[in-house]
């Protein structure tokens, strides 16, 4: 495990709320009601439009928790939790049923007048064969889940963060060699298919502060289609400071014409974690907490958005106590919302 990754954010058996349908999942999402009734679609509202444009589904698995806890007389811990249920944040497209599952979300945001944050991570050999192993088989069926997930989204508004870590991989050694060529062209195709759309924003993954430096990434990142993209991701799923990735960010954007980037600020609201073994620092890390939450409205120009693309609760892999990668940790996203003033 190396621990300047730190994505282990997904499994893909996570069932996903959203094929229950969208007219299900936007049930009293407009609702002013802060009381303690046990249904979750009547506490969790929409942010701002004008400085977070993103949806908050209102049947994610934090919003179910606060139901849970309202309906056993936990008000505190309701609370706690409705900190991350209040928020938008990323869905991470399971491969099982990925047009189903894209057109629920985003006819659900745009239902509430909000922009779908998608997450795509199955390009094939994902991971390394670590906590979040898995992927697509082999190229053709990453290019059919890609054609998928497109469909699904359709002409609605959606911002893609493509493909955590794997670029990264490419750069680090964990990758192996004869899979380079082949995952540059994946990355390239998909960024083209989304970019195809009408109102799809793509951001291409590009690590994170800890990991290394800008120059051993920026070239990779040509290959591998930024130029067509949106711009790119930093920090998802890990732990560095808002202020030190933007730094890593703008060093990298300097070198790939002036791109734009996002940052995940979902869990770095204490920084990095720095005891125990430095190859698992990245995961399920004790004392973090929540960092800023999902704005456009930013410190830099050049960061187009802070965004919670890491799901806060969910486990980071079988490491710490923790559940299975992208399983729901309640202890664990009570700890994260306990540092959390949002």
């Amino acid at each position: 495990m190396y621990g300047s990754r730190g994505v282990g954010a997904f499994v893909g058996g996570r069932a996903s709320a959203v094929v229950l349908g969208a007219a299900l999942l936007m049930t009293g999402c407009s609702s002013d009601d802060k009381g303690d009734e046990p249904d979750a679609g009547t506490k969790i509202t929409q942010q701002p439009k004008e400085s977070a444009p993103f949806w908050v589904n209102p049947d994610g698995t934090a919003a179910r928790q606060v139901a849970r806890l309202a309906e056993d007389g936990k008000k505190a811990e309701a609370d706690r939790i409705r900190r991350i249920a209040q928020q938008p944040v990323a869905e991470w497209i399971n491969p099982e049923n990925p047009e189903e599952q894209t057109r629920g979300f985003t006819e659900g945001a745009d239902d509430a007048g909000r922009t779908a944050l998608l997450v795509l991570y199955n390009i094939p050999h994902r991971d390394c064969g670590q906590y979040s192993q898995g992927g697509a088989a082999d190229g053709n069926a990453y290019r059919a889940f890609v054609d998928d997930v497109a469909r699904g989204i359709g002409d609605r508004p959606a911002t893609v963060i493509l493909e955590p870590d794997a670029v990264l991989h490419l750069v680090d050694g964990c990758t192996p060699g004869e899979f380079h060529e082949e995952r540059y062209d994946l990355l390239k195709g998909a960024i083209t298919t989304l970019k195809g759309l009408k109102n799809t924003k793509v951001y291409l993954d590009a690590g994170n502060a800890g990991w290394g430096d800008p120059d051993q990434i920026h070239e990779p990142l040509k290959r591998a289609g930024i130029d067509q993209a949106d711009g790119f991701s930093v920090n998802v799923s890990n732990f560095y400071s808002t202020e030190d990735s933007i730094a890593y960010g703008k060093q990298l954007s300097a070198k790939i014409g002036g791109k734009p980037f996002v940052i995940d600020t979902s869990r770095n609201g204490n920084g990095p974690y720095t005891e125990g073994a430095a190859d698992e620092r990245w995961c399920n890390p004790p004392g973090r907490a929540l960092g800023e939450t999902p704005t456009t409205k930013t410190a830099d120009p050049l960061v187009d958005a802070y965004l919670w693309v890491k799901r806060p609760g969910e486990s980071d892999g079988e490491c710490k106590g923790g559940p299975k990668a992208g399983e729901w940790w309640p202890e664990y996203a009570l700890k994260l919302a306990e540092g959390s003033t949002s």
